[in-house]
């Protein structure tokens, strides 16, 4: 593997990082360099691309589990967590909705993975955020997790149903339905970001099963790149999105969206 290689690796690490999180879709973001993938696989064969793939998510919810250890260990029972009344019921709640619907419609949902639905679902998106900054509770009443009540959790993961839409972002439809139920909007996030570790794994360990009999580490070298890229970014951009989302809230991002879906609509459909 050539320097080059290692390069094309650490941007895909820190497209998955950087926009894995943030409420920007990053299936907006990786269909804009699909191009770069395309070669990828060229270059190293379609079942290497794929590991390569499953890589990269890892070193993400790596990041994931790295920030929020702690409230992990207590949703397990593994440690104490002062007054601590999130459990892992509020995160099994939570993710029901989307688990049944995503497990249901399948196959419809597959076919919703193309350039026009991923467009509309990043204004629709963009609008619900915008939105949510408009009319969510001027002063939240839930300031902490551990104020989420059960009822919450399930009402944020009937609002994760609209992830399943391509573009649509997880973290955008999850944050302004916290916002919209009255967390402010670091409780909002951050419950988003828990509910993330067991999707990102069931999807990881989904696609290893899947894949396992293709799985190739000839380009040690290059996964191991796009890992620590991936984790690195993932890492700073989970850090950086929590302590700016209380100051700026969801409305740049959505603008951010809107601009996105217009770029895309300028290269692959008009």
């Amino acid at each position: 593997m050539g320097l080059f290689d290692l390069i094309k690796a650490i941007i895909l690490g820190f497209i998955e990082g950087m926009t894995e999180f943030a409420p920007v879709s990053s299936t907006g973001h990786l269909i804009i360099v699909d191009d770069m993938w395309l070669k990828t696989n060229i270059l190293l064969g379609d079942t290497a691309a794929i590991t390569f793939k499953i890589v990269i998510q890892l070193g993400s919810i790596l990041a994931v589990f790295l920030v929020f250890w702690k409230r992990l260990f207590s949703l397990l029972g593994l440690s104490k967590y002062a007054s601590s009344h999130l459990n892992l019921l509020h995160v099994v709640i939570g993710l029901l909705p989307a688990t049944i619907l995503g497990l249901t419609f399948k196959d419809f949902i597959d076919k919703l993975f193309k350039i026009e639905t991923v467009i509309v679902a990043l204004i629709i998106g963009a609008v619900l955020m915008m939105f949510a900054d408009k009319f969510g509770p001027k002063k939240p009443k839930i300031v902490s997790l551990d104020q989420i009540t059960y009822k919450q959790a399930f009402m944020v993961g009937l609002m994760q149903c609209l992830s399943l839409w391509p573009g649509f972002s997880r973290s955008g439809a999850t944050i302004s339905g916290g916002v919209l139920l009255g967390m402010n909007h670091r409780v909002a996030a951050d419950f988003t970001f828990i509910m993330a570790v067991p999707i990102m794994i069931g999807a990881s360990s989904v696609s290893i099963i899947k894949s396992w009999d293709y799985l190739s580490f000839d380009y040690l070298g290059f996964y191991t790149a796009g890992f620590i890229s991936s984790f690195a970014f993932s890492l700073i951009s989970i850090r950086f999105f929590l302590k700016l989302i209380s100051q700026i809230k969801l409305t740049p991002f959505a603008i951010y969206r809107i601009i996105l879906a217009i770029v895309l609509a300028c290269f692959y459909v008009i």
